[in-house]
């Protein structure tokens, strides 16, 4: 199933937001961690399901830790989680920092006081990751991936997504 687009800022506001392209996958070392995991913070390997409530949304962050754009509106999306997290939905966030950039990753979960849980893998396991479940190319971040509580990816957006406009989709849907 193809992802739907939550909200597309104008062109111009959207180049404006990317922070890197696809060609930039080749700066990312993989070597002495295996590309294919998704670690949690203290290095356990698990997978974005793992972090799943049945029958409750999943908004997934896609985050680089030196990335502006996540850096200035990380907190926004730690106040949706604690306000949605006992009810409807939940934020996940996927840090492509990667093995090597695993202290800048957590460094900016203290330095934004980020309140829900990430993982984090290699920034080529979270593309292979995000064109499977979406059927389009991983291109910047921030990128949001909304899982409704079947585990179903129902939208997806590179750039800044207000919060107003994640809880209006996800009432939208839960109403149809």
């Amino acid at each position: 199933m193809q992802a739907q687009a939550i909200l597309f800022f104008s062109s111009g506001a959207l180049l404006r937001r990317f922070i890197f392209v696809v060609v930039s996958l080749g700066l990312f070392s993989t070597a002495a961690w295996a590309g294919s995991d998704f670690r949690d913070m203290l290095g356990n390997i698990t997978t974005l399901e793992d972090q799943q409530t049945p029958g409750k949304w999943t908004v997934v962050m896609i985050w680089a830790s030196d990335c502006p754009i996540c850096n200035e509106e990380v907190g926004a999306y730690s106040k949706f989680h604690l306000k949605h997290v006992d009810n409807d939905a939940k934020m996940v966030g996927i840090s492509i920092d990667g093995r090597e950039g695993q202290k800048d990753a957590e460094d900016f979960i203290e330095r934004n006081s980020v309140l829900f849980p990430s993982l984090i893998a290699e920034i080529e396991t979270v593309a292979r990751w995000y064109q499977m479940r979406t059927g389009s190319q991983f291109i910047a971040t921030p990128t949001f991936v909304l899982i409704d509580g079947k585990g179903e990816v129902r939208a997806a957006q590179v750039g800044a997504v207000p919060t107003d406009i994640i809880e209006n989709f996800i009432a939208s849907k839960a109403e149809s």
